[in-house]
Protein backbone atom coordinates (compact mmCIF):
# COMPACT_ATOMS: atom_id res chain seq x y z
CA UNK A 1 0.00 0.00 0.00
CA UNK A 2 0.94 3.94 -0.73
CA UNK A 3 0.13 6.70 1.16
CA UNK A 4 -1.48 9.43 -1.15
CA UNK A 5 -1.34 12.24 1.63
CA UNK A 6 0.49 13.59 4.44
CA UNK A 7 0.50 16.54 6.51
CA UNK A 8 3.05 19.17 5.73
CA UNK A 9 6.42 18.48 7.89
CA UNK A 10 6.96 21.12 10.23
CA UNK A 11 9.80 23.92 9.29
CA UNK A 12 10.94 22.33 6.13
CA UNK A 13 11.61 24.98 3.53
CA UNK A 14 12.93 24.91 -0.55
CA UNK A 15 16.65 26.28 -1.07
CA UNK A 16 18.22 25.74 -4.26
CA UNK A 17 21.53 24.92 -5.32
CA UNK A 18 22.38 25.06 -9.18
CA UNK A 19 19.52 23.00 -10.84
CA UNK A 20 18.91 21.20 -7.44
CA UNK A 21 15.78 21.22 -5.29
CA UNK A 22 16.50 21.19 -1.23
CA UNK A 23 13.87 20.14 0.96
CA UNK A 24 15.90 21.52 4.06
CA UNK A 25 15.06 21.94 7.99
CA UNK A 26 14.42 26.35 8.34
CA UNK A 27 16.55 28.46 9.92
CA UNK A 28 19.71 25.67 10.48
CA UNK A 29 22.77 27.10 10.32
CA UNK A 30 24.69 24.47 7.23
CA UNK A 31 27.99 24.90 9.07
CA UNK A 32 26.63 23.99 12.49
CA UNK A 33 24.76 21.12 11.22
CA UNK A 34 27.89 19.98 9.05
CA UNK A 35 30.56 19.98 12.17
CA UNK A 36 28.35 18.94 14.91
CA UNK A 37 29.18 15.51 13.64
CA UNK A 38 32.60 13.82 14.24
CA UNK A 39 34.29 12.02 11.55
CA UNK A 40 34.37 8.25 11.85
CA UNK A 41 36.51 5.35 10.65
CA UNK A 42 34.00 3.00 8.67
CA UNK A 43 35.05 -0.17 10.29
CA UNK A 44 33.50 -2.44 7.58
CA UNK A 45 32.70 -6.37 8.23
CA UNK A 46 33.90 -8.92 5.18
CA UNK A 47 30.72 -11.58 4.65
CA UNK A 48 31.37 -14.69 2.89
CA UNK A 49 27.87 -14.50 0.62
CA UNK A 50 24.95 -12.17 -0.66
CA UNK A 51 23.16 -14.26 1.68
CA UNK A 52 25.03 -14.32 4.74
CA UNK A 53 24.90 -10.21 3.94
CA UNK A 54 20.93 -10.48 3.81
CA UNK A 55 21.10 -12.06 7.29
CA UNK A 56 22.89 -9.86 9.07
CA UNK A 57 20.98 -7.22 7.78
CA UNK A 58 17.92 -8.73 9.21
CA UNK A 59 19.48 -9.55 12.48
CA UNK A 60 20.01 -5.64 12.45
CA UNK A 61 16.43 -5.34 12.38
CA UNK A 62 15.66 -8.14 14.63
CA UNK A 63 17.97 -6.38 17.21
CA UNK A 64 16.12 -2.67 16.31
CA UNK A 65 12.48 -4.38 17.49
CA UNK A 66 13.52 -5.78 20.30
CA UNK A 67 15.06 -2.88 21.56
CA UNK A 68 12.04 -0.48 21.31
CA UNK A 69 8.56 -0.87 22.32
CA UNK A 70 5.77 0.11 20.03
CA UNK A 71 6.11 1.27 16.03
CA UNK A 72 9.74 1.11 14.22
CA UNK A 73 10.38 3.39 11.34
CA UNK A 74 12.51 1.20 8.43
CA UNK A 75 13.88 2.96 5.91
CA UNK A 76 14.83 0.23 3.36
CA UNK A 77 17.33 0.16 0.18
CA UNK A 78 16.59 -0.53 -3.01
CA UNK A 79 19.01 -2.58 -5.65
CA UNK A 80 20.87 -5.58 -5.14
CA UNK A 81 22.02 -4.25 -1.94
CA UNK A 82 19.06 -5.00 -0.47
CA UNK A 83 17.56 -7.96 -2.29
CA UNK A 84 19.37 -10.68 -0.28
CA UNK A 85 17.27 -8.55 2.73
CA UNK A 86 13.93 -8.66 1.41
CA UNK A 87 14.02 -12.20 -0.06
CA UNK A 88 14.26 -13.39 3.61
CA UNK A 89 11.77 -11.32 4.81
CA UNK A 90 9.36 -12.19 2.40
CA UNK A 91 9.77 -15.95 3.11
CA UNK A 92 9.77 -15.39 6.81
CA UNK A 93 6.51 -13.37 6.18
CA UNK A 94 4.63 -16.40 4.37
CA UNK A 95 5.07 -17.62 8.26
CA UNK A 96 4.07 -16.58 11.65
CA UNK A 97 7.63 -15.86 12.40
CA UNK A 98 8.11 -11.85 12.22
CA UNK A 99 4.36 -11.15 12.43
CA UNK A 100 4.87 -8.75 15.65
CA UNK A 101 8.04 -7.24 13.82
CA UNK A 102 5.97 -6.71 10.68
CA UNK A 103 2.67 -5.63 12.46
CA UNK A 104 4.72 -2.98 14.04
CA UNK A 105 6.61 -1.72 10.78
CA UNK A 106 6.27 1.23 9.18
CA UNK A 107 8.25 1.28 6.14
CA UNK A 108 9.66 4.12 3.98
CA UNK A 109 11.68 3.93 0.73
CA UNK A 110 14.62 6.44 0.20
CA UNK A 111 15.09 7.44 -3.42
CA UNK A 112 13.03 7.58 -6.78
CA UNK A 113 13.54 7.79 -10.54
CA UNK A 114 10.89 10.59 -12.06
CA UNK A 115 8.68 10.78 -13.56
CA UNK A 116 7.58 7.30 -14.41
CA UNK A 117 4.71 5.42 -13.62
CA UNK A 118 4.42 3.46 -10.05
CA UNK A 119 4.04 0.26 -11.90
CA UNK A 120 7.36 0.25 -14.52
CA UNK A 121 9.42 -2.86 -13.98
CA UNK A 122 12.52 -0.39 -13.29
CA UNK A 123 10.59 0.94 -9.67
CA UNK A 124 11.66 0.04 -6.77
CA UNK A 125 8.78 -0.49 -5.54
CA UNK A 126 7.60 -3.09 -8.04
CA UNK A 127 11.35 -4.64 -6.77
CA UNK A 128 10.28 -4.57 -3.38
CA UNK A 129 6.62 -6.08 -4.14
CA UNK A 130 8.41 -8.82 -6.06
CA UNK A 131 10.66 -9.66 -3.73
CA UNK A 132 9.12 -8.92 -0.67
CA UNK A 133 5.73 -10.43 -1.23
CA UNK A 134 1.69 -10.50 -0.64
CA UNK A 135 2.36 -11.61 3.10
CA UNK A 136 4.84 -8.87 3.85
CA UNK A 137 2.41 -6.02 2.31
CA UNK A 138 -0.77 -7.78 4.09
CA UNK A 139 1.16 -7.75 7.25
CA UNK A 140 3.01 -4.79 7.57
CA UNK A 141 1.85 -1.85 9.67
CA UNK A 142 2.64 0.71 6.81
CA UNK A 143 4.89 1.22 3.45
CA UNK A 144 5.38 4.47 2.00
CA UNK A 145 6.82 5.26 -1.29
CA UNK A 146 8.26 8.44 -3.04
CA UNK A 147 5.70 9.19 -5.51
CA UNK A 148 7.34 9.39 -9.40
CA UNK A 149 4.07 9.78 -11.04
CA UNK A 150 3.05 13.18 -9.70
CA UNK A 151 3.07 16.62 -11.94
CA UNK A 152 4.52 18.10 -8.62
CA UNK A 153 6.96 16.16 -7.88
CA UNK A 154 8.22 18.76 -5.00
CA UNK A 155 4.64 18.70 -3.37
CA UNK A 156 4.46 14.71 -3.55
CA UNK A 157 8.23 14.65 -1.91
CA UNK A 158 6.87 17.31 0.93
CA UNK A 159 4.11 14.99 1.28
CA UNK A 160 6.07 11.69 1.20
CA UNK A 161 8.59 14.24 4.42
CA UNK A 162 5.35 14.47 6.54
CA UNK A 163 4.48 10.36 6.49
CA UNK A 164 8.16 10.46 7.59
CA UNK A 165 8.12 12.94 10.07
CA UNK A 166 5.21 11.82 11.49
CA UNK A 167 5.97 7.79 12.05
CA UNK A 168 9.14 9.59 14.53
CA UNK A 169 12.91 9.06 13.92
CA UNK A 170 14.08 6.94 11.80
CA UNK A 171 15.22 3.47 13.86
CA UNK A 172 17.07 2.00 11.22
CA UNK A 173 18.39 2.83 7.58
CA UNK A 174 19.38 0.32 5.23
CA UNK A 175 21.66 2.12 2.75
CA UNK A 176 24.03 0.95 -0.49
CA UNK A 177 27.09 2.67 -1.86
CA UNK A 178 27.02 3.99 -5.41
CA UNK A 179 29.94 4.31 -7.79
CA UNK A 180 30.86 7.54 -9.07
CA UNK A 181 33.53 9.28 -11.72
CA UNK A 182 36.96 9.26 -10.24
CA UNK A 183 36.04 7.20 -7.24
CA UNK A 184 33.73 9.49 -5.95
CA UNK A 185 30.11 7.47 -4.95
CA UNK A 186 26.38 8.56 -3.83
CA UNK A 187 24.47 7.15 -1.09
CA UNK A 188 21.23 7.10 -2.25
CA UNK A 189 20.81 8.88 -4.91
CA UNK A 190 22.81 12.58 -3.42
CA UNK A 191 25.27 12.64 -6.39
CA UNK A 192 28.14 14.73 -6.51
CA UNK A 193 28.14 17.99 -6.86
CA UNK A 194 24.92 18.70 -6.33
CA UNK A 195 25.02 20.82 -3.17
CA UNK A 196 23.26 19.31 -0.35
CA UNK A 197 23.71 20.05 2.86
CA UNK A 198 23.62 18.60 6.25
CA UNK A 199 20.48 20.35 6.79
CA UNK A 200 19.19 19.00 3.82
CA UNK A 201 16.00 16.36 4.39
CA UNK A 202 15.26 15.09 0.86
CA UNK A 203 15.71 16.76 -2.67
CA UNK A 204 14.70 16.84 -6.60
CA UNK A 205 17.82 16.93 -8.50
CA UNK A 206 18.75 16.07 -12.06
CA UNK A 207 19.27 13.14 -13.37
CA UNK A 208 22.58 11.83 -15.45
CA UNK A 209 22.92 9.40 -18.32
CA UNK A 210 25.20 7.39 -15.52
CA UNK A 211 22.79 7.30 -13.16
CA UNK A 212 20.35 5.76 -15.73
CA UNK A 213 22.71 3.03 -17.15
CA UNK A 214 23.68 2.06 -13.69
CA UNK A 215 20.07 1.90 -12.37
CA UNK A 216 18.81 -0.18 -15.70
CA UNK A 217 22.41 -2.42 -15.28
CA UNK A 218 21.17 -3.39 -11.54
CA UNK A 219 17.83 -3.48 -11.92
CA UNK A 220 18.80 -6.47 -14.95
CA UNK A 221 21.23 -8.07 -12.92
CA UNK A 222 18.75 -8.24 -10.04
CA UNK A 223 16.14 -10.65 -11.74
CA UNK A 224 14.35 -7.63 -12.21
CA UNK A 225 10.92 -8.84 -14.98
CA UNK A 226 11.65 -6.07 -17.32
CA UNK A 227 10.52 -5.16 -21.21
CA UNK A 228 11.48 -2.60 -23.45
CA UNK A 229 8.81 -0.26 -23.12
CA UNK A 230 9.34 0.40 -19.37
CA UNK A 231 13.11 0.42 -20.00
CA UNK A 232 12.46 3.43 -22.18
CA UNK A 233 10.38 5.51 -20.01
CA UNK A 234 13.18 4.44 -17.22
CA UNK A 235 16.15 5.80 -19.47
CA UNK A 236 13.73 9.21 -19.98
CA UNK A 237 13.25 9.90 -16.58
CA UNK A 238 14.70 13.56 -15.69
CA UNK A 239 14.91 13.54 -12.25
CA UNK A 240 15.96 12.13 -8.61
CA UNK A 241 13.78 11.64 -5.45
CA UNK A 242 16.24 11.15 -2.47
CA UNK A 243 16.38 11.62 0.85
CA UNK A 244 19.01 14.18 1.97
CA UNK A 245 22.37 14.36 4.43
CA UNK A 246 20.04 15.26 7.27
CA UNK A 247 17.52 12.05 7.03
CA UNK A 248 20.76 9.83 6.98
CA UNK A 249 22.30 12.04 10.05
CA UNK A 250 19.39 11.67 11.71
CA UNK A 251 19.08 8.14 11.80
CA UNK A 252 19.22 6.14 15.36
CA UNK A 253 21.05 2.84 12.87
CA UNK A 254 22.96 2.74 9.49
CA UNK A 255 23.18 -1.04 8.16
CA UNK A 256 25.49 -0.51 4.89
CA UNK A 257 25.52 -3.36 2.36
CA UNK A 258 27.76 -3.64 -0.65
CA UNK A 259 27.24 -6.31 -2.96
CA UNK A 260 27.35 -5.79 -6.23
CA UNK A 261 30.98 -4.85 -7.46
CA UNK A 262 30.93 -8.06 -10.08
CA UNK A 263 27.99 -6.02 -11.84
CA UNK A 264 29.13 -2.38 -11.09
CA UNK A 265 33.38 -2.79 -10.36
CA UNK A 266 33.81 1.25 -10.40
CA UNK A 267 32.65 0.24 -6.18
CA UNK A 268 36.26 -1.17 -5.59
CA UNK A 269 37.35 2.35 -5.92
CA UNK A 270 34.71 4.10 -4.67
CA UNK A 271 34.82 2.21 -1.75
CA UNK A 272 38.51 2.25 -1.34
CA UNK A 273 38.05 5.98 -1.38
CA UNK A 274 35.49 6.34 1.19
CA UNK A 275 37.51 4.16 3.73
CA UNK A 276 40.29 5.85 3.47
CA UNK A 277 39.72 9.63 3.19
CA UNK A 278 40.35 11.63 5.73
CA UNK A 279 37.70 14.46 7.05
CA UNK A 280 38.53 17.56 7.23
CA UNK A 281 37.89 19.62 10.58
CA UNK A 282 38.02 22.61 8.47
CA UNK A 283 34.08 23.70 7.51
CA UNK A 284 34.80 24.46 4.08
CA UNK A 285 36.88 21.97 3.21
CA UNK A 286 34.33 19.15 5.37
CA UNK A 287 31.75 20.64 3.01
CA UNK A 288 33.60 20.18 -0.18
CA UNK A 289 34.59 16.86 0.66
CA UNK A 290 31.14 15.65 1.01
CA UNK A 291 29.58 17.50 -1.57
CA UNK A 292 32.30 15.69 -3.86
CA UNK A 293 31.83 12.39 -2.67
CA UNK A 294 28.25 12.20 -1.01
CA UNK A 295 29.25 8.78 0.14
CA UNK A 296 31.32 10.20 2.71
CA UNK A 297 27.71 11.77 4.60
CA UNK A 298 28.02 8.13 6.07
CA UNK A 299 31.02 8.68 7.98
CA UNK A 300 30.02 11.45 10.09
CA UNK A 301 26.92 8.77 11.40
CA UNK A 302 28.33 7.35 14.97
CA UNK A 303 26.28 3.96 14.51
CA UNK A 304 26.99 2.69 11.80
CA UNK A 305 27.44 -1.32 10.88
CA UNK A 306 28.98 -2.09 7.14
CA UNK A 307 28.54 -4.99 4.92
CA UNK A 308 30.46 -6.20 2.41
CA UNK A 309 31.58 -9.00 0.06
CA UNK A 310 35.26 -9.84 -0.40
CA UNK A 311 35.13 -8.39 -4.54
CA UNK A 312 34.32 -5.12 -3.07
CA UNK A 313 38.12 -4.68 -1.41
CA UNK A 314 40.84 -3.49 -3.77
CA UNK A 315 44.41 -5.15 -3.42
CA UNK A 316 45.25 -2.31 -0.61
CA UNK A 317 42.62 -2.72 1.84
Amino acid sequence: MTSTFAPRPAEIERRLAGGNVWLHHAGADEQTELMKHSPQLLNYEVLESEAAVGRAMFAELVSVADGKEGDLTVVILGGRGGQALHRLLGEKAKTEEIDDLLARSKVFTQDALARMRMDNAFSFVRDFERLLGESFFRKVKSFTSMRTDTADLETGLMNYLGELEAAGPIDILFLGLGPEAGGASHLAYIKPGSGAGAADVAGVIPISKEILEHHVRKFKAGGAATNDADEAECRNASHILTLGPAAILGARKIVQSIVDADTAPAKVASFDRLVKTVISDEPQARAQQVDENPGLWIRLHPNVRSLVLPNVLSASN
